[in-house]
């Protein structure tokens, strides 16, 4: 008993003081990796070195193949499975061989004894050789033999600053060890211990040599099947060190920021995918050189997984003149017109409008803000539908007036548009033209919400298994109608001789330009799918050229051909949710009265407007026809009853001053006592803009314009300034006057005894 408690007491001591060395001596840290990114396949699409310039790619367990390690085990240390760090035996033989002088000298080092030296090399001393045992024996017991095999296999040298068998595997053969013939394998097996004598690339024919005496061994051993070994033997070996993967250097860099010290990262992006969108953007945008524009960036997403299957930062990553390093995929730039489709959605949603509904296409001023379109053509009044299909922009501010800036900039906020969020209560009327900042990366996602039904959720630039919670951001059916709208063929913004192409792709898609054309968008998607492109320079610098219909959309259209060229037939089908209903072809309302010319129009139910149709007005009119009545000075007979347009004043203004014929309305009564009264029908003063300081030149005399709108059956205003009379004018006639500095106010009083009132504040420079 009491021997028995010697042993167990002998026992505790001998791990008490195994345990307390090991915490006075812990193991060595972990090997400083190269960062590489993997595609989406486990393919190495770029790596780094590591932070000691090395190349040392990690290997991971699975790329350890029986193959290598039969090789490394029967050639390192057969008994490496059996043995605790040390082998006895080995010692013994290495010990009488030294120590005689027969045979090879050895140290007798097993693979984890290599390990221990790999990770703490010192010089090759007794001394050393005894700690390098100590260490082994620590290994063992903190790691499993595969793991240990594993760290062997990433820390072996093959010459230069390259180490690990998968740095070897990718920079000679342009391989992951689990992809390399048995020949391939055996050479990279037999090269650690002569990394100097045996270097690929330039001793390929004693590589050859030593390759194949070691596969006869392997063959004569039993290792492998006789036939795999003749094969083998016969593999020639004509290598060379290849440059290491460079393949999405954007996103690479990007993701080894986002995980620093991450030795291995797996993306989403499809290999094949991502090697044709670079070739396509980088030869594109060569051809566009001579019109000064030098940079074009490009995304693609799979819809359903949200995956970024192709990211390209820059035409060319090295192009250092070009700024080819800045990553044109975050960075912020005005969007254009790119969020009308997703304004539009939304307006749809609120019952405001819908595809068919006619919007004002006139010269407006919205409190001072007066968007103009892009070819400076105003068309009177234009569908919805057509309005997003030629990018009008004054139908697009329009809508954003009635909609609320803060509706519009609190769904971007949902959708992860950052710097709209950071700046959301500076944004005006003006962000749905580009005034607002946005990325690549936001517009895109945006568009595959559209494209996935209204359902937003973050893109995944990293392979994952759980995918991102959607949230709904618009509806499936104001998503649905707005694709539906984005995928005609009938717009200004397809590429000249386009239409005419076979190659043309079945897509939706929107186009934007920036201010001074310094940024060209086109984004697309279809119901795999969604590309966005950026072109313009990283300097800002615009260009005439710089359009997005004629500089993006054909890269949109190169791309969708070459990347998704495969994806199935099919369409976005109108969900449950949507209805048909006849509208007045004149104003796209619900038909009234006087709507004898009626089309059929998408509408949400329960949702959109069921306002009726007053595009035309009973008017009581004198037999002559030479006069007006309203219901007060209507004779009892003598009169008839006639249909007159009832047209916005704002629009009634605009054909008056192109000389757009109309049907107008004769004047009233003038023999009529009762003074008009209701606001609602007032003159709209259009200048000046009301509470606003106007500084004035007085060397240069200049002047304060007067302008506004009328009902269009008014035929005369009369204009006042600090209640004075100024003058009588046209309703179309612009007024100009040198008013005096301080407070002012203008009034506009019509024919018809109604009134409106501004107050400016005048101040004059010297």
């Amino acid at each position: 008993m009491k021997r028995a408690l010697k042993v167990f007491m002998g026992v505790a001591v001998f791990l008490a003081l195994a345990w307390g060395l090991d915490l006075l001596f812990p193991l060595p840290p972990t090997p400083q990796y190269s960062p590489i990114v993997l595609a989406a396949d486990g393919s190495v699409l770029h790596a780094y070195l590591n932070p000691t310039q090395k190349w040392r790619m990690k290997t991971e367990l699975r790329e350890i193949t029986p193959v290598l390690r039969k090789a490394i085990m029967e050639k390192e240390d057969r008994w490496f499975r059996w043995h605790l760090g040390v082998n006895p035996v080995a010692l013994v033989q290495a010990a009488g061989r030294n120590a005689f002088g027969t045979g090879r000298t050895t140290g007798a080092s097993t693979i984890t004894m290599q390990v221990a030296r790999l990770l703490e090399p010192k010089e090759r001393t007794f001394g050393n050789k005894l700690l390098e045992m100590l260490r082994a024996t620590q290994l063992e017991l903190h790691y499993s033999k595969d793991e240990i095999l594993q760290l062997y296999l990433n820390l072996v040298p093959y010459g230069g600053n390259v180490e690990g068998v998968k740095s070897a595997a990718l920079l000679y053969f342009q391989q992951t060890p689990d992809y390399l013939s048995l020949a391939q394998t055996v050479t990279l097996a037999i090269i650690p211990n002569r990394p100097r004598g045996l270097v690929l690339g330039r001793n390929n024919a004693a590589v050859l040599r030593e390759r194949n005496r070691w596969l006869k061994r392997f063959g004569e051993a039993g290792l492998f099947p006789k036939q795999d070994v003749d094969d083998a033997l016969l593999e020639p070996l004509d290598v060379q060190r290849h440059a290491a993967p460079t393949l999405a250097p954007h996103l690479s860099r990007r993701l080894v920021r986002q995980f620093p010290g991450q030795a291995i990262i797996r993306s989403g992006l499809e290999r094949s995918k991502q090697a044709k969108a670079e070739d396509l953007t980088r030869n594109y945008v060569r051809r566009l050189y001579e019109l000064g524009i030098t940079q074009a960036a490009v995304l693609v997403v799979n819809n359903r997984t949200r995956q970024v299957e192709a990211y390209v930062g820059s035409a060319d990553f090295r192009d250092f003149a070009n700024q080819g390093q800045n990553d044109g995929v975050v960075a912020v730039r005005s969007p254009g017109s790119t969020l009308k489709p997703f304004l539009y959605a939304l307006a749809m949603d609120r019952g405001l409008v819908t595809p068919k509904q006619l919007l004002p296409d006139v010269p407006t001023n919205f409190q001072g803000y007066r968007p103009e379109n892009f070819d400076k053509h105003c068309n009177g009044e234009v569908t919805l539908e057509r309005a997003l299909a030629y990018s009008l922009n004054i139908p697009a501010v329009r809508v954003l007036n009635q909609l609320g800036v803060p509706t519009f900039t609190d769904k971007l906020r949902q959708a992860g548009f950052q710097n709209v969020t950071r700046n959301r209560t500076r944004l005006g009327l003006s962000s749905i033209l580009g005034g607002c900042g946005a990325s690549l990366e936001e517009l895109t996602n945006l568009y595959v919400t559209l494209a996935e039904g209204g359902e937003y959720a973050g893109l995944r630039l990293v392979s994952a298994n759980k995918s991102n919670p959607a949230k709904p951001l618009v509806s499936e059916g104001s998503a649905f109608l707005t694709t539906e709208i984005l995928a005609q063929l009938t717009r200004p913004d397809l590429p000249i001789n386009a239409a005419s192409s076979m190659r043309l792709p079945k897509i939706a898609w929107k186009t934007g330009t920036s201010y001074g054309r310094r940024d060209a968008w086109s984004i697309g998607y279809n119901k795999q799918y969604t590309i966005g492109v950026w072109v313009g320079n990283f300097s800002g610098q615009g260009s005439p050229a710089l359009t997005g219909s004629e500089v993006a959309t054909p890269l949109l259209f190169d791309l969708f051909n070459a990347v998704a060229y495969n994806s199935p037939n099919d369409w976005f089908a109108p969900p449950a949710a949507l209805d048909f209903r006849l509208v007045c072809a004149e104003s796209g309302l619900v038909p009234g009265e006087n709507c004898p010319n009626q089309i059929i129009d998408y509408f949400l139910p329960n949702v959109s407007s069921g306002q009726r149709c007053q595009h035309v007005r009973e008017v009581l009119v004198s037999a002559d026809g030479s006069s007006t009545y309203c219901r007060a000075c209507a004779p009892a007979a003598g009169y008839r009853r006639e249909l007159y347009p009832n047209l916005l004043p704002e629009v009634a203004a605009y054909k008056e001053a192109q000389g757009i014929p109309y049907r107008r309305l004769p004047p009233h009564n003038p023999q009529c006592q009762l003074v008009r009264g209701g606001l609602e029908r007032a003159p709209s003063i259009t200048s000046p803009t009301p509470n606003t300081e106007y500084v004035l030149n007085r060397r240069e005399k200049q002047q304060l314009l007067l302008s506004c709108t009328t009902d269009n059956e008014v035929r005369q205003v009369f204009w006042y300034v600090n209640d004075r009379f100024l003058q009588a004018a046209t309703p179309t006639e612009r007024v100009f006057i040198k008013p005096p500095p301080g407070p002012l106010k203008i009034s506009c009083a019509d024919d018809h005894g109604r009134n409106t009132d501004v107050l400016v504040t005048v101040t004059e420079l010297e």
